[in-house]
């Protein structure tokens, strides 16, 4: 349903039955957030909880806090709360180290479980690292491996008897390109080969079922949508099934069946426990944790049908307001197959991003040419979608984004 005014809008922001959700963020005055998918906004309740962790636990209880406050259960209790997101059980989920890290843990495995096979099938716009790691991994196995590189919309035809692991991202970085999770995972066990997702632009806006769709591993950050921070840490996901049959390759300390028996040789626990490496980080999971109290008990399809909502009305209105002003639309139009996300194709991509955030108008730019705005459904109102077109029409109108300033490019993006 197209919006014809400001008032539209506001009627869908009365009825939303996500709108309380927005109270639980710190949000700027005078700022349209739409960048909550390269880093989420501060939940209110994580201060008093990073307060609590510093001036009590760790002030007070030392080093007792690693059994009193359960600190060394952290990576495990907190990917039980990340698994109803991503369609996980409980188990199945480990928080810890980077998106990178866990990468590299799961694509070594699913090689080494499928010794025979020499292919790992990913998409030619994968977000870098997820490449970067794969050639990395290659390079350092020296067994003759191929990293097979193709399009997004011919993922399918690329899987065949060759192939060990498949390893894609849900939804594209740049485009916002929406992946079938079941049909792929199913076109990868057809032919005999392993499957690992990147959830890092879908978990926290989308319905995610792995176990439904029976999915080997994932990855994921939760920095993005998902609130826990700068640089927070990440997850993994491991089939229950796989679970003692997987042997990563950062084989710590934490990983170990008895940590503090100080073994000379490695013994890897049972379960997910063996994809622990290094000692966790309390800090950075405490802000997880209570970042993800938003999620408790939400329905994921009402926030994927906000999503599309948002994202449709922002394309129709961007198209209605600021036509004939050189934007192409990289995002697709099948709500379907679009993530939380609309991307423009525009040649002054760049320095058009600049003015809108310097007129209160966050969202970011990717190279070479893409604007990238987020919709992060808890906290965005239909209105922001209005407001936020109303100020890209005037940047492009009156040539605001033509300073000189706006074209100087910044190291981050």
């Amino acid at each position: 349903m197209q919006m014809t005014d400001r008032e539209d809008l506001a009627a869908l922001d009365q009825a939303d039955p996500l709108a309380n959700l927005r109270d639980r963020f710190e949000l700027p005055a005078g700022v349209i957030y739409l960048d909550g998918n390269s880093l989420g906004p501060l939940p209110k309740n994580v201060p008093a909880r990073i307060t609590e962790v510093v001036e009590r636990q760790w002030r007070d209880d030392l080093i007792r806090s690693w059994n009193i406050h359960d600190w060394d259960r952290l990576p495990l209790s907190v990917g039980d709360r990340i698994a109803p997101l991503i369609g996980a059980g409980p188990g199945e989920v480990l928080v810890g180290d980077s998106t990178s890290v866990n990468l590299f843990k799961l694509m070594a495995a699913g090689l080494e479980l499928r010794p025979k096979r020499k292919v790992i099938v990913s998409q030619s716009g994968n977000f870098p690292t997820d490449i970067y790691l794969a050639e990395g991994l290659i390079r350092q196995l020296g067994a003759g491996h191929e990293l097979r590189l193709v399009d997004g919309d011919d993922v399918l035809g690329a899987i065949d008897d060759d192939v060990a692991l498949v390893s894609l991202t849900q939804v594209d970085y740049r485009s916002g390109y929406v992946q079938d999770l079941a049909a792929v995972t199913a076109a990868a066990h057809d032919a005999g080969a392993l499957m690992l997702w990147d959830l890092s632009h879908s978990a926290g806006v989308m319905a995610v079922d792995l176990a439904g769709v029976g999915a080997d591993f994932a990855v994921g950050c939760s920095y993005k949508y998902l609130n826990g921070g700068p640089g927070a840490p990440a997850y993994l996901y491991v089939a229950q099934h796989l679970q003692d049959q997987v042997r990563q390759p950062l084989s710590g300390w934490h990983g170990h069946a008895a940590p503090f028996e100080f073994e000379t040789h490695y013994r890897p626990a049972p379960g997910i426990v063996r994809q622990r490496c290094g000692t966790p980080s309390v800090l950075g999971m405490s802000v997880l944790d209570a970042a993800l109290d938003v999620f408790e008990g939400l329905d994921m399809a009402a926030v994927r049908a906000k999503s599309q909502a948002l994202t449709g009305q922002f394309i129709d209105l961007t198209e209605q307001r600021c036509g004939g002003h050189g934007f192409t639309l990289a995002t697709p139009r099948e709500p379907a197959r679009r993530g939380s996300q609309v991307s423009w194709h525009h040649e002054n991509g760049y320095p058009i991003m600049q003015a809108l955030i310097a007129d209160g108008v966050i969202g970011d730019f990717r190279s070479p040419d893409i604007l990238r705005f987020g919709f992060a459904p808890l906290y965005l109102r239909y209105v922001d979608v209005w407001d936020a077109v109303t100020v890209l029409e005037r940047v492009l109108a009156e040539g605001l984004w033509d300073r000189p300033e706006y074209h100087a490019r910044a190291a981050v993006t």
